[in-house]
């Protein structure tokens, strides 16, 4: 049977609206720009350089060993949710219970399931922009819509209004989705602003969503300021993470999503009709990850923030460069004067200078105009990355 336009849109049509609907990623649109390409530089996805430490990948080869390759428990493996509950322990200073902790097969998976927690069809998610464009799509996705705010750029660093913010909750809110330090701005919110948001989200009865997955990358020392600081355990606050960053393991796809335990029922049955847990393995690599793993972190953050300095320096010398120093995560978002199109810059620079940028307006209004590089790499890479980006504008 010969398949003909008419019968393809006939397929579209028939599928749910917010699926068919769903945007394309604008990082990917570059991505797919330079498939192939024999050399080029890729600094345009969130994750650093280095492979999975050993100890990590050994705790997983020790569990397959082990026969360990059957259904597991949906909330999580009791050794993992009790590792989570010692590392927040160590990092937020108070005690935590395991039972508020459950393990997801990705941080984009809690992230779907916070969201589908507290937010459904015709509600509103209030999103502060620039952000991860799977944000605001995992809540169209959901059948709800994405409240856009955006942030305010200077020299001095992004910043989040918070008059603005709070104008654009209105009657069909359901939630603020916060990321601090923020992907892609570097964005880290203040523990006043942090109080702030918390205390208004509870006079109005509001879910926050807390994205802290960059918290341990946070250059004043430290980890940065957390909604653990000035929420009680039982409020309406649900926090996305993931073993991606810290630990080097964006490829396992582990994650995990902490919430007053009352709703463990429901998150496990979300957990259920998703993936049916996380294998027992990676949990196993994961917990070896958060008791074993504080000397690679560090190492991790350390190496960003050489990285960050290497590419600050690099784009201020040329001159003709907007940003901001990072205070938090791995990113740096800049600007070039005279060049206000950043996707089609983004796809130049694949093109005449052999890099590898995500282009800022895939992170959603307020990013126009601007570039994201990733600079959890090596110093000889980043160094040759700016060599080529310097390159490139003096023969612009």
């Amino acid at each position: 049977m010969t398949i003909t336009e008419d019968t393809e849109a006939a397929l579209l049509a028939a599928l749910r609206p917010e699926a068919r609907n769903s945007p394309d990623s604008g990082i990917y649109a570059v991505i797919r720009r330079g498939l192939g390409r024999q050399g080029l530089i890729r600094l345009w996805v969130g994750e650093g350089d280095q492979p999975t430490p050993g100890f990590i990948a050994d705790a997983a080869a020790g569990s397959l060993r082990a026969g360990e390759t059957f259904y597991t428990q949906q909330r999580g493996i009791p050794e993992l949710r009790e590792a989570l509950a010692r590392y927040h322990e160590l990092h937020y200073g108070r005690p935590f219970r395991p039972e508020r902790f459950f393990v997801t097969a990705s941080g984009m998976l809690a992230v779907q399931i916070a969201v589908r927690l507290v937010a459904g069809d015709g509600d509103e998610v209030v999103v502060p922009t620039p952000t991860w464009p799977n944000i605001a799509a995992a809540i169209g996705i959901g059948g709800a819509v994405p409240v856009h705010v955006p942030m305010d750029f200077s020299p001095d660093g992004w910043r989040l209004d918070l008059d603005r913010l709070f104008d654009a909750v209105g009657p069909k809110t359901r939630a603020l989705f916060i990321n601090t330090p923020a992907n892609p701005t570097a964005w880290v919110a203040s523990h006043d602003e942090i109080a702030a948001i918390a205390a208004f989200a509870e006079e109005r009865g509001l879910w926050i969503i807390a994205d802290e997955v960059y918290h341990r990358f946070f250059y004043a020392g430290g980890r940065a300021p957390s909604f653990y600081d000035h929420v009680a355990d039982d409020s309406r606050v649900l926090f996305v993470n993931t073993f991606s960053k810290n630990w080097a393991m964006t490829g396992w796809r582990v994650g995990w999503l902490s919430a007053p335990p009352i709703l463990g029922d429901t998150i496990e049955n979300l957990n259920q009709y998703s993936t049916t847990g996380v294998a027992v393995f990676m949990q196993r690599a994961a917990v070896a990850a958060l008791d074993d793993g504080e000397d690679f972190v560090a190492g991790q953050v350390a190496r960003a923030q050489a990285g960050r300095d290497t590419v600050v320096s690099a784009l201020q010398a040329t001159g003709r460069a907007r940003l901001a120093v990072p205070d938090g995560a791995f990113y740096l978002m800049f600007g070039i004067d005279g060049e206000d199109d950043a996707h089609d810059l983004a796809l130049r620079l694949v093109d005449e200078a052999g890099l590898g940028l995500a282009p800022g307006p895939a992170f959603g209004p307020g990013g126009e105009g601007f570039l994201r590089i990733c600079y959890l790499r090596s110093t000889a890479e980043l160094s040759s990355a700016m060599e080529r980006l310097t390159g490139w504008l003096e023969r612009s």
